[in-house]
C-alpha cells in the first residue's frame, strides 16, 4: 500500500511540473501573498467575516468562529497561522463548496475567534476542530490545512482517527525544536503588513490581548517538536504538498515527513514559495482533485 501511494505521489509531482511550466518566476522578496489581501473585490464572499454563513461555538475556554458553505461530504479547511485568515483560503472554498460541505474554521486568535485562556497548542486547536466537527456533521471529514492549519490537521487526525477520512496539507513538514526561532512582536507584525493587522484587530473580539497572544505563540512555537511521534499516528491517506521554494517548511523537511507517514502521496509545486496555492492554484488543484477522487 505504501509503495503504491508513493508511486502515486510521483505522478502528482509530474502533474505539478506540467502545470507550472507557464508560471512566471516569483520575486520572493516581494511576495506577501500569504497575508490577507488589501480589499474584497465587488461581489466576492467575505470569507472569515460572512454573517450569512458564520457560526460560533464555545469549545471550553474560547468562542471559535467558523463558516459553512455548500452541501455534500464534509470537508474542513484550516488557514495558516499568525498572519493567516480564512480569507486566504477563499479559492479553495469557492471550488470545494460546489461538491462538498465546507467547514472553514478561524483558529483561535485569528479573525473573529477568541484567543482563549490556554496556551495555543496544536492539541488545543485539534480539540477545537473536533468540537466544531461534532456539532456540524455526523460523518467523518476530509481536512485541508495550510501551514499552521496543516500541523493542526496532523494532530486532529492523530488524536481523533475515527473522525478523519483523508488529509491534505500544504507547507507543513517535519518541525524540529530549535530549527526556527520565533519572536514576533506587534511592531514586527505591523511592519510586515499593517493593513492585515488593522483588519484582523477590527474583527477580533479581544484586540487588547494581541501582545499577550503573540508572546504565547512565540513561546509555544519555540518549544514545539513535530516529527515521527506525530506523523506515525496519522493513519488516514495523506496528500503532502509544498512549494519547491517554501521558506518556512523547507523542501528537506517535507521530504523527511513524507517517509514518516504510513499512507502518503507527495506533490511539490515547482518554483513556488510557502503559499503555493496563492501563486499557482491550477497546479495545486490538479493535484488535489485526483486525491479526493481516489
Amino acid at each position: 500500500m505504501k509503495l503504491l501511494n508513493k508511486k502515486s505521489g510521483l505522478i502528482l509531482v509530474i502533474i505539478s511540473l506540467i502545470f507550472s511550466l507557464g508560471t512566471n518566476a516569483q520575486d520572493l522578496n516581494r511576495l506577501r501573498g500569504f497575508m490577507q489581501a488589501g480589499s474584497t473585490p465587488d461581489g466576492a464572499i467575505p470569507y472569515g467575516n460572512n454573517p450569512k454563513a458564520g457560526h460560533y461555538l464555545n469549545t471550553g475556554n474560547a468562542r471559535i468562529y467558523y463558516e459553512v458553505y455548500g452541501k455534500g461530504k464534509p470537508l474542513v479547511i484550516l488557514h495558516g497561522g499568525v498572519f493567516g485568515s480564512t480569507y486566504e483560503m477563499g479559492r479553495f472554498i469557492d471550488s470545494l463548496s460546489r461538491t462538498y460541505q465546507v467547514i472553514a474554521i478561524s483558529t483561535r486568535g485569528h479573525g473573529k475567534s477568541e484567543m482563549g485562556t490556554t496556551e495555543p497548542t496544536y492539541e488545543q486547536k485539534a480539540n477545537d476542530v473536533n468540537a466544531i466537527v461534532q456539532v456540524t456533521t455526523k460523518d467523518s471529514v476530509t481536512v485541508l490545512g495550510f501551514s499552521d492549519g496543516g500541523y493542526t490537521a496532523y494532530y486532529f487526525a492523530g488524536m481523533y482517527p475515527e473522525k478523519v477520512k483523508k488529509l491534505i496539507t500544504i507547507g507543513a513538514g517535519e518541525w524540529l525544536k530549535g530549527s526556527r526561532t520565533f519572536n514576533v512582536t506587534r511592531k514586527d507584525a505591523f511592519a510586515l503588513d499593517s493593513l492585515y493587522w488593522k483588519q484582523q484587530l477590527a474583527l477580533s473580539p479581544q484586540p487588547e490581548k494581541l501582545d499577550a497572544w503573540l508572546a504565547s505563540i512565540n513561546k509555544y512555537y519555540n518549544s514545539v517538536n513535530i516529527s515521527s511521534e506525530v506523523f506515525s499516528k496519522v493513519h488516514c491517506p495523506v496528500l503532502l504538498m509544498a512549494g519547491e521554494l517554501d521558506q518556512n517548511a523547507r523542501l528537506k523537511t517535507v521530504i523527511a515527513a513524507y517517509y514518516m507517514f504510513p499512507k502518503v502521496q507527495l506533490a511539490i509545486i515547482p518554483n513556488a514559495p510557502h503559499p503555493a496555492f496563492l501563486v499557482n492554484f491550477p497546479a495545486v488543484w490538479a493535484d488535489i482533485v485526483p486525491f479526493l477522487q481516489q
